[in-house]
């Protein structure tokens, strides 16, 4: 699997040969996570923190808002590793300050060890400090500590010259059931397959900026195939994860769908499928996930228009889950107002509906019985959802942000929270 990188100096993107000789700015990075998302996890890595030389944190923290990130830079201490798990990083990566008095006090799944080496030999400090170590001694020392190990070919990084996929193999032996992600030199589409058949991952960097290698061509290079016209089964889903049909992809399809940023697809007797071309349709591409055989996708989309499914219903099973059919239709009314319903009087209301908001969640909590709870919350719900439709909020963008709680390791008291005369609101 390809994880691709984003590296920044002073704000910006930027690229190095050989972790020294900057030779491409690829100016804000807030685009290029944009592109690189729908792969997966990015790797954003803070060299102006790893060199000591200041930090982008404040910008690496709003990258986490938007999209799923690995960390890594100038990660040193309990307070800075806590701090970013906090701030939403699916991931950290820890370098020099790397033992296992710090290690153990992290959640080991959440923690990448990163293992820089030139010629072999374990280097630090931003890659300027040789240590005399070895990368198996390293992982002897740490792989029952930590949940994954970045290993960067330093004299490879940035030179598009290929990886040493001999010495992968045996850090991925070394490493035993962690996993390793391998940096440093990987320019090909083939390069990542045989990763990927060792059971490494590639960050990738230098070969997606200077277009040497693309993105979708990297994110398709793992998939097999049992089928004569090689052809991949594609679950479409949307942001919730709720199925929406299934449809059928090539190297050709994927290609496409990651040029365009929209859902395309292979059909088996009509060639490439561009959804909602002539429909009106559409979708919007987020992500694509290969599944644990490598022989089956996911689309994440966000579906547009009358739904996915040819017969203008949402999905090929029909309508949506009910709270998904209830939000549709909310945001219908806010877009196209239906004089005298109850749900436009509320959107024109703020006053009013936040009064009911009020009542509502005050009957919920009053509520004793599981039928009485379970009718005030579908109440509360419905005003919820209206509200979040008059500001254009959805369901999937709450489930982020929750996802995004969930991520913090430090926890809150959880007290109520008292108004300015001293009186529980």
């Amino acid at each position: 699997m390809i994880v691709p990188s984003i590296d920044i100096i002073r704000g910006r993107t930027v690229q190095l040969v050989g972790g020294r000789d900057q030779v491409l700015d690829a100016g804000d990075p807030v685009p290029w996570l944009e592109k690189f998302s729908v792969a997966g996890e990015v790797a954003v890595v803070d060299l102006d923190g790893a060199r000591r030389e200041g930090s982008n944190r404040e910008l690496i923290a709003e990258l986490c808002r938007r999209a799923p990130i690995r960390v890594g830079g100038g990660i040193r201490d309990l307070e800075s590793a806590r701090w970013w798990l906090d701030a939403g990083a699916t991931r950290i990566v820890i370098g020099t300050a790397a033992d296992a008095a710090l290690l153990r006090q992290l959640p080991r799944e959440r923690v990448i060890v990163a293992l820089d080496a030139e010629d072999g030999e374990v280097v630090i400090d931003g890659w300027r400090t040789r240590t005399g170590r070895t990368i198996e001694d390293r992982l002897a020392e740490l792989r029952d500590l930590a949940g994954g190990f970045l290993v960067t070919f330093v004299e490879r990084e940035g030179r598009l010259g290929g990886t040493d996929l001999d010495r992968a193999a045996r850090i991925v032996a070394a490493a035993g059931s962690t996993r390793v992600t391998v940096a440093g030199g990987v320019t090909t589409a083939e390069e990542i397959a045989a990763l990927d058949r060792l059971g490494a991952d590639a960050q990738v960097g230098m070969a997606l900026y200077t277009g040497r290698l693309s993105l979708g061509d990297a994110i398709s290079a793992p998939l097999v195939s049992d089928r004569a016209d090689g052809l991949v089964p594609t679950v479409v889903a949307d942001e919730r994860g709720t199925a929406l049909g299934l449809a059928w992809s090539s190297r050709d399809s994927i290609a496409k769908a990651v040029e365009l940023g929209r859902g395309v697809y292979q059909s088996r007797t009509r060639g490439l499928w561009i959804k909602g071309e002539q429909s009106g349709d559409t979708q919007e591409l987020l992500r694509i996930d290969l599944d644990c055989d490598r022989d089956a996708l996911r689309f994440t989309v966000r579906q547009r228009g009358a739904g996915f499914c040819h017969l203008k219903t949402t999905t090929c099973w029909g309508v949506a889950p009910p709270l998904a059919q209830l939000e549709r239709t909310l945001r219908d009314r806010a877009a196209f107002p239906e004089p005298g319903s109850y749900t436009n009087r509320l959107l024109s209301n703020a006053s009013l509906l936040r009064d009911k908001l009020v009542e509502e969640a005050g009957e919920l909590a009053d509520a004793v019985t599981a039928r009485e709870v379970t009718g005030e919350a579908a109440d509360l719900m419905y005003f919820a959802l209206t509200r979040m439709a008059a500001t254009g909020v959805t369901i999937a963008d709450v489930e982020r942000e929750l996802a995004r709680r969930a991520l913090r390791v430090s926890r809150r008291s959880g007290d109520r929270k008292v108004a300015d005369a001293g009186v529980a609101r």
